[in-house]
């Protein structure tokens, strides 16, 4: 089984070095997707000649950022273990995810992240919206899982590339849960770490009251399909 790191990236230049330092020491390929950023990413990926860069001429949003990295490891991976750009993310923790994966089974691994609810220093957002989107992940038919939000996770290449997402912001991570698991795709979790850094530190695009209005409008979309659509004609 082949492997390849995809991360999503815009205007994190304060945080990406780190991330990208930890990712090479594990040896996989490397797939850096800048999103439109402003910040003088480009000055970080200079320093490093071992790594591939997608670049998106504007901002297109974290899902049209994931899709493009997952068609650039197609030709070299099977699995894509995508990881946010902020820091909050151990990238050592996906030697975790990948031994998790048995041999001839291709599923969708997330990374939960642990002790979200009694950690302080973890966002109100980010603690609500968990419970948010894993109650209308579940209430759209998708599966049962701890913490839908995460973005430490491995997708199956081709089988992703081939669902039909609509979504291209933060609300792709919630529908292609959805869309999987009306495909069958194995979805589970392994528990993972994650670091918080202190309030004003953690670049995070993630506005409250717009982006839950767009989970609300994917939700909607989805549990409408899942009651209206018969499974065999959604073309998931």
């Amino acid at each position: 089984m082949r492997f390849s790191f995809v991360i999503p990236v815009y205007n994190h230049a304060g945080s990406l070095a780190s991330v990208l330092d930890g990712c090479i020491k594990l040896g996989l390929p490397v797939i850096v997707v800048d999103d439109g950023s402003t910040d003088g990413i480009s000055e970080v990926l200079s320093r490093y000649s071992d790594i591939s860069v997608v670049r998106h001429e504007k901002n297109l949003g974290k899902g049209a950022a994931i899709r493009s990295g997952l068609k650039a490891a197609l030709g070299i991976a099977d699995f894509a273990v995508t990881l946010d750009a902020d820091g909050q993310h151990a990238p050592s923790d996906a030697v975790k995810l990948i031994e998790s994966i048995k041999a001839g089974v291709r599923p969708m691994v997330i990374g939960a992240r642990k002790n979200m609810q009694g950690d302080a220093a973890v966002p109100w957002t980010s603690r609500f919206g968990r419970k948010f989107s894993n109650f209308w992940v579940r209430l759209s038919g998708g599966p049962v899982l701890t913490d839908t939000q995460s973005g430490f996770r491995i997708y199956p290449v081709k089988e992703i590339l081939g669902l039909k997402s609509r979504a291209k912001r933060f609300q792709f991570e919630v529908e292609i849960l959805v869309l999987a698991h009306w495909q069958k795709i194995p979805v589970y979790e392994v528990p993972v770490s994650v670091v918080y850094p202190e309030a004003g530190m953690r670049i995070s695009h993630f506005r409250p009251f717009v982006d839950f209005l767009r989970n609300s409008l994917t939700f909607t979309r989805l549990i409408a399909m899942r009651l209206l659509i018969p499974h065999s004609l959604r073309g998931a």
